[in-house]
């Protein structure tokens, strides 16, 4: 998979020079931005936003208060943590944040089974699922799994990514026995011996193997879809302004992680609850200098990843994953994005 370098700052705080009306807002798409500056007024006082321990770019931006500090108080930011894309996604549906962060490929499931939401922003690609048992397991392949209990978490990436590698290896779900348990029941599950495999999330896969509790027998990043940060298209069509502040604000922190790894990994300890080695080790996994604006390289991504819900019976069939495709993204915030913070 080939990997696009980040636009430089520069780069991108010139594009937010050009005008957000009549901009053309993505692929299949009628909304575009058309935002009120804040001496305007707001066009909501209400922003309501996830974070995430696999979103490490939300977690500065919820330390550093920069979205509250924008706004000046005049706009109330409530902040959801969500435990997985498919929490994540639930929340959006459900119109309790305006923007979350998923897994592309939970993404594509979520609009392909009618939920109404557009990537505004990639906000990593990480190598953050792999196929763990227990220290000491006989399972040393993922042939091996034929007829073993797997933990993963439906609707996430790590549960496409055990589809994808039964499907390299020749095996498919109905051969092993699937346990749908969140992340963290996964994790926990494998430890205690509940299940003999976990399709794991980092920063929990990480932890397991640092604790020496569990060992990666298949680990592989094209498995892994990008970091989509979604937005309801209610929220875009009425909100662009704090749609594209989140955006803005997501590049801002973009920056800063990179020119501040050590403090990136200790706020990722902090609100993730472990050592600071381990969040190291999480983020050398994840890829974050990378362009942020959606569009071709994810969708050839998905295009992989569509047919394997349609095969496994998560989505009713091929064509509205395309009809999901042709809709699921919006570039243009982050392609205007002012990472400036002014």
């Amino acid at each position: 998979m080939n990997r696009r370098t980040a636009a430089p700052i520069a780069a991108l705080a010139a594009t937010a020079a050009l005008t957000l009306a009549g901009c053309a807002a993505g692929e299949g798409s009628s909304v575009a931005p058309n935002a009120a500056s804040s001496a305007e007024g707001w066009s909501s006082d209400e922003l309501s936003i996830d974070f995430a321990t696999y979103n490490p770019l939300s977690l500065i931006i919820k330390e550093q208060g920069w979205l509250e500090e924008a706004t000046d108080g005049e706009v109330t930011v409530n902040w959801l943590q969500s435990a997985g894309s498919n929490k994540a996604n639930e929340a959006l549906r459900a119109g309790a944040v305006d923007v979350g962060s998923t897994a592309g490929s939970a993404a594509l499931l979520a609009r392909s089974n009618g939920s109404p939401i557009q990537v505004i922003d990639i906000y990593t690609q990480p190598n953050w699922s792999a196929l763990l048992v227990p220290a000491g397991s006989d399972i040393g392949s993922v042939e091996d799994l034929e007829g073993r209990s797997v933990a993963a978490t439906k609707g996430t990436d790590p549960y496409f990514f055990l589809l994808q590698s039964l499907a390299e290896h020749g095996l498919s779900l109905d051969d092993i026995e699937l346990q749908n348990l969140q992340h963290a029941d996964g994790k926990a599950a494998l430890e205690s011996g509940a299940v003999e495999a976990w399709s794991g999330l980092d920063p929990m896969l990480s932890t397991a193997v640092a604790n020496e509790t569990a060992t990666i027998i298949y680990d592989n990043v094209d498995f892994n879809t990008y970091g989509f940060l979604n937005a309801t298209e209610s929220f875009l069509e009425e909100s662009p302004d704090l749609a594209q502040l989140v955006v803005d604000t997501y590049e801002r922190a973009r920056a800063w992680a990179l020119e501040n790894p050590d403090e990136t990994a200790a706020i990722l300890a902090e609100v993730a609850g472990i050592e600071v080695p381990i969040a190291e080790a999480t983020l050398e996994r994840t890829y974050i200098d990378i362009d942020p604006v959606p569009g071709e390289e994810q969708r050839a991504v998905l295009e992989v990843v569509g047919p394997i819900f349609v095969e496994s019976g998560d989505v009713a069939d091929q064509g509205l994953i395309d009809d999901a495709l042709e809709g699921l993204f919006n570039p243009t915030f982050a392609e205007q994005a002012d990472p400036s913070g002014e």
